[in-house]
C-alpha cells in the first residue's frame, strides 16, 4: 500500500517541527497531511461541588479556546505551505484520549510521532497505544536527532517470525524497494514451526521474489537485551529505519515486566517504524 495519507498529532503546547516533519514526508511520496489537534481536559473537581464546578467549567472553556486557537494556527501552517491537508481537533478525558486518536488514524496510512511529542510523556503514549491498538496502522517514530524518510537506504527489519513482525513487514514494503535490507534475528531457535530450520531463510526468498536485497543475520543477545542488540545493530549498520513489530505481549504485561516494544519507546535512537 501506498503512503496517501499521513497524520501527524500534535498538542496545544507544540510548535510546528512535527508538521514539518510529516510535511517533508508527504512531499516525499505527494501524501496528503491529516492533522490533529489534541488536549486532554482536565478531571473533574474534588472538594465543595459548586464552587469547583464553577472554576472546572472555566478551565475546560480555557483549554478549548486554546484548541481552536491551534487548529487555527495548524490551518495557516498547511496553508502557507501550500500543502494539501485537513486539521481536526479532539478535546476528550484521559480516558479516551487513545481511542480518539485511533478513530482518525483509521482514515491515514501512516501516523508519524515527531521530537516534540516523543519528549512528553502521557500524550506519547496515548498516541502509540491509540495508533497500534486502535487503527489497524503503522506509527512512524522520529527521534530528535534523526533524519526519518520514507525512501530509506538501509533497513533493519526485526523478525521473529511472529504476526506482529509480519504484520510490521508488510506495512513497510512501500520503503523496501531501493533499500539494502537486514532481516534480524536474535537468539533464533531453529524448528520445524516457528522458525523454520534455517531461520529467517523463509522471509529472505519473501523479500527477494518482490525484487528487495536482502541480508540474514542471526545475532546473540549475549546477554543483552534484545532491543539493546536491534538498536546497536541498526547502529551498526548504518541504518536509516529499523522495521519492527510491537506489544507482542499484552499492554499490561509489557507495562509490569518491560518488553522490546517499551524499552523503544523509551528513548527511540533512530526512525522506527512499529506495527501490530
Amino acid at each position: 500500500m501506498a503512503y496517501k495519507t499521513i497524520l501527524s498529532v500534535t498538542g496545544v503546547d507544540q510548535g510546528d517541527r512535527d508538521l514539518k516533519l510529516a510535511a517533508e514526508l508527504c512531499g516525499q511520496v505527494d501524501a496528503h497531511l491529516s492533522a490533529l489537534v489534541v488536549a486532554i481536559a482536565a478531571p473533574p473537581p474534588m472538594g465543595d461541588a459548586v464552587l469547583m464546578a464553577d472554576v472546572w467549567a472555566k478551565e475546560r472553556q480555557a483549554v478549548m479556546d486554546r484548541v481552536t486557537e491551534r487548529a487555527s494556527a495548524v490551518s495557516a501552517f498547511l496553508a502557507k505551505n501550500e500543502l494539501r491537508g485537513d486539521v481536526s481537533s479532539e478535546y476528550p478525558d484521559i480516558a479516551w484520549v487513545d481511542e480518539a486518536v485511533g478513530q482518525r488514524a483509521r482514515y491515514a496510512d501512516l501516523t508519524v510521532i515527531g521530537p516534540e511529542i516523543l519528549k512528553t510523556e502521557t500524550l506519547k503514549s496515548k498516541i502509540v497505544e491509540g495508533v497500534l491498538f486502535s487503527s489497524g496502522k503503522p506509527l512512524l517514530l522520529a527521534p530528535e536527532g534523526s533524519h526519518a524518510t520514507l525512501k530509506p537506504k538501509r533497513v533493519v527489519v526485526a523478525w521473529d517470525s511472529s504476526f506482529e513482525a509480519s504484520r510490521a513487514l508488510r506495512e513497510s514494503l512501500d520503503m523496501l524497494d531501493d533499500a539494502e535490507v537486514r532481516i534480524t534475528l536474535v537468539d533464533p531457535i531453529a524448528d520445524d514451526l516457528g522458525q523454520g530450520a534455517e531461520p529467517g531463510t523463509d522471509v529472505a526468498a519473501y523479500l527477494v521474489r518482490r525484487g528487495i536485497k536482502v541480508d540474514v543475520d542471526r545475532l546473540p543477545s549475549s546477554g543483552r537485551s534484545v532491543a539493546e542488540v536491534l538498536t546497536r545493530h541498526a547502529g551498526d549498520m548504518s541504518a536509516d529505519l529499523l522495521v519492527m513489530g510491537a506489544y507482542g505481549h499484552s499492554r499490561l504485561r509489557e507495562r509490569l515486566f518491560g518488553g522490546v516494544t517499551k524499552s523503544i519507546l523509551a528513548a527511540p535512537p533512530l526512525p522506527i517504524l512499529l506495527a501490530r
